[in-house]
């Protein structure tokens, strides 16, 4: 965006009383900032929501001093200034009810990356630490970009373990993205900012409260394929993004954790509410791939998951998949039909279909149907 853009989105964000969905419909009707804040106050009025007192905040507002010493401050720092309109924008983001209009960023957002949450305790057990770190290195080596919330605990794991293995991750903060919180996670910032990004909805001079955090949460689930809590108490914040992830239609995911310790509640409650129990990778895999071909065309241009490879070759798999792969054909297969012409249990059949997916040899359809992907 240029300066005078820029100037338009803050002041536009800076109307007291218009809150993302208001600015969602606003965008959606003029097109732009500019647009809105050169319509007619009729027109405005005309929007469910905006009454006269509102449309004339709208067209009254201009370029405040504040405005242009955030405009200063950001260009000093060389923090990007993404848009609602922009491309560059998350897709899956700008899908939810209430998307942020505008998001700061130090870093990289790989928007271009399927993305998988991870979330849970500040009060993070040995065990969660040991778990948090093997799925999120696993994500990581399959091609998902790890998003958590820079938090104590579970969040700071999970970051860590994805730049360990080599890959992306993103922290969406409760704060200015100029702002370190928790300060111990100084060098964690700025590893994080070298190898992905750091990204914010708030204005630079925010400092991190208790409310940011509840509505920051909607931004971590809302670029996210799916969520994966690991360790949360009864009255855990992991809970809220579990809870939008499923209002934005994505995927829940929990580790169930041992019965009488506090920071199982909250996991063992989701599980107990309908969230996928996960135990291993396949668990999420099996939930995330079966979707992902479509999602991946649709806002990724093509499948980044390191497993799912262009140059399969069918002498790589093991002899049972090798058998199964050839009752499969270009016309779908349910799988009983497998399982009956392999004389393989359906137990194996479900198995051996599930990584031959993730090998990219073949493709599930509807109903359990399944044909050659190749």
């Amino acid at each position: 965006m240029n300066q005078n853009e820029t100037e338009m989105w803050l002041s536009l964000k800076s109307v007291q009383g218009l809150g993302p969905v208001l600015i969602k419909r606003l965008i959606e009707v003029f097109g732009s900032p500019k647009g809105v804040l050169g319509a007619d106050i009729r027109n405005l009025m005309d929007l469910e929501g905006i009454g006269e007192s509102l449309a004339g905040a709208i067209l009254s507002c201009g370029v405040t001093d504040t405005v242009k010493r955030e405009v200063d401050e950001v260009n000093r720092l060389g923090i990007g200034l993404v848009s609602l309109t922009d491309s560059e924008y998350p897709s899956l983001l700008r899908e939810i009810h209430d998307p942020p209009s505008l998001l700061y960023v130090r870093g990289k957002l790989h928007s271009e990356k399927p993305a998988i949450a991870i979330v849970g305790s500040r009060r993070a057990t040995a065990y969660g630490r040991s778990t948090t770190d093997r799925f999120s290195r696993c994500l990581t080596e399959e091609g998902f970009l790890v998003v958590s919330g820079m938090a104590r605990g579970i969040d700071g794991f999970a970051h860590r373990a994805a730049l360990h293995a080599g890959g992306e991750t993103l922290a969406v903060l409760g704060c200015g993205v100029n702002r370190v919180y928790p300060p111990e996670h100084r060098d964690l910032m700025t590893k994080i900012m070298d190898q992905g990004g750091v990204l914010s909805e708030y204005s630079l001079e925010t400092e991190p409260d208790a409310k940011n955090f509840p509505q920051r949460n909607r931004i971590i689930s809302g670029v996210s394929l799916g969520t994966l809590v690991i360790e949360a108490t009864a009255e855990s914040g992991s809970l809220i993004t579990a809870r939008l992830s499923l209002e934005q239609g994505r995927e829940v995911f929990a580790i169930p954790g041992n019965l009488g310790v506090k920071t199982s509640e909250g996991t063992n409650h989701l599980i107990k509410s309908g969230a996928k129990l996960v135990q291993g990778m396949d668990d999420i895999l099996e939930e995330i791939v079966p979707q992902f071909r479509k999602v991946a065309k649709q806002h990724f241009g093509k499948s980044t998951l390191k497993s799912i490879k262009s140059h399969f070759k069918q002498e790589d798999l093991p002899v049972d998949e090798s058998i199964l792969f050839d009752l499969v054909g270009v016309d779908p297969v349910h799988i009983d039909e497998l399982s009956s012409k392999s004389h393989f249990p359906s137990q194996k059949v479900s198995s051996l279909l599930l990584s031959m997916e993730l090998k990219g040899a073949i493709q599930q359809m509807a109903g359990q149907f399944y044909t050659r992907s190749i």
